[in-house]
């Protein structure tokens, strides 16, 4: 089956120019124009990814990522017309998966929804065949737990709301606790492509995981980060 994408983009011209290259390399295509009608059409049609624009009439991109997040699980690409950082934080923050600045090159944003398709793909496999292999699906660490076959945390008992690259992120070092992850090792398990050296999305995660978690964000001690070296999963806080 081709993979559903939805694109969300006020630019006529550019979306249909987009769509078609998409659907030249095998993927079925929807535009759509403004934000407000994204919102009921992403929820309704639950596509395999949604491309999404910053700018949009009616909702904005971050708007309406916010408002379906609850609802849809799958990925979020979206587009930033600045290299502001700002922008790119904000994404991050409301729940989209990765971000790609415009103009983005059409082989680039192909590799990018690919790679995070292939993610979606390799998250639903494991769940699918969760325990068959007799792989550790359930982690504890004193009141926190993480059980990677339902996707869920929580800590004390409670349930921790986390995005699903949080998700992703949290137990890729939980499951290396003890052991030091570098920014580049992370980047390429988690979306698949070289680290560029400047993409902040690790970081950003890591700094909205910390008090999820229980962690103190001005003076970590569950989730360090290690100069010059990556990131460490604290097994023991005692």
């Amino acid at each position: 089956m081709q993979p559903y994408v939805i694109i969300v983009e006020d630019d006529e011209r550019l979306a249909d120019l987009t769509a078609e290259y998409l659907r030249s390399n095998g993927l079925k295509v929807d535009i759509i124009g403004d934000g407000n009608t994204a919102i009921d059409a992403i929820i309704e049609k639950q596509p395999d990814m949604v491309v999404l624009d910053l700018m949009l009439p009616g909702a904005d991109g971050l708007e309406v990522c916010k408002s379906v997040r609850e609802k849809y699980k799958k990925p979020i690409l979206m587009l930033t017309a600045r290299t502001d950082d700002v922008d790119q934080v904000l994404g991050l923050e409301m729940g989209a998966d990765d971000y790609v600045a415009k103009p983005a090159k059409p082989r680039v944003l192909l590799a990018r929804i690919r790679a995070l398709l292939r993610r979606a793909d390799s998250i639903d496999n494991q769940n699918d065949k969760s325990g068959a292999d007799g792989t550790q699906n359930r982690l504890e660490f004193g009141d926190l737990v993480i059980d990677n076959s339902a996707r869920e945390v929580w800590l004390g008992g409670d349930s921790v709301d986390l995005t699903s690259a949080e998700y992703d992120l949290l137990w890729l070092l939980a499951s290396n606790a003890g052991t030091i992850l570098s920014r580049e090792e992370i980047f390429e398990r988690l979306r698949g492509i070289q680290y560029d050296g400047q993409d902040r999305s690790i970081d950003v995660r890591v700094s909205r995981i910390r008090p999820k978690v229980g962690d103190d964000p001005m003076n970590p001690r569950r989730i360090k980060t290690v100069r010059s070296k990556g990131y460490l999963f604290v097994r023991d806080l005692s």
